[in-house]
């Protein structure tokens, strides 16, 4: 199962990081150029172990995660449910850990997939390997800019996420 991932620095605090990762609607759309629709399902009005996500990515395709793992503010993980066909399995992990010095936090994020059909999976998890790599390193672009974002930062410390 391939597995995929980036790291990058932000200059806030692993509670903050966390925060801004978690963010919703308006205010995740201002650093999350990955997605164009993200909603909890079955009525749950915040994230937490076990709740469901629908999110429709910025060229159409859309799945249903589940956390598998909450646990601020130092990680979150989520398992596809269902999602694109030629998936057979995708789970991710952000983490947030204070950088050595004190300065700010190192956020990692790692994703492990599988491809079918099994005919294909071996051509297809290399390809995807590339354009997923290429997305999370892209999407955690949009998070180190949204936790320099003053807007972003203030609707995360007003308690306003999804505003």
């Amino acid at each position: 199962m391939p597995v995929v991932s980036a790291e990058a620095f932000v200059p806030v605090d692993p509670a903050t990081a966390f925060a801004v990762s978690q963010t919703t609607g308006a205010v995740r759309r201002r650093w999350d150029g990955f997605i164009s629709e993200q909603h909890f399902l079955d009525g749950a009005q915040s994230a937490a172990k076990g709740v469901r996500t629908f999110t429709r990515q910025r060229f159409g395709l859309s799945m249903v995660s589940r956390y598998a793992s909450y646990a601020p503010p130092t990680n979150v993980g989520m398992v596809m449910e269902t999602g694109p066909w030629f998936f057979e399995k995708l789970g991710g992990g952000w983490r947030f850990v204070a950088a050595p010095d004190g300065s700010g936090t190192i956020a990692t994020w790692k994703y492990n997939f599988s491809c079918r059909p099994a005919w294909l999976a071996p051509v297809a998890e290399r390809v995807g390997a590339v354009i997923l790599g290429f997305e999370i390193r892209r999407r955690l672009a949009g998070f180190v800019a949204g936790c320099t974002n003053p807007e972003v930062i203030r609707s995360v410390r007003n308690g306003t996420p999804g505003s």
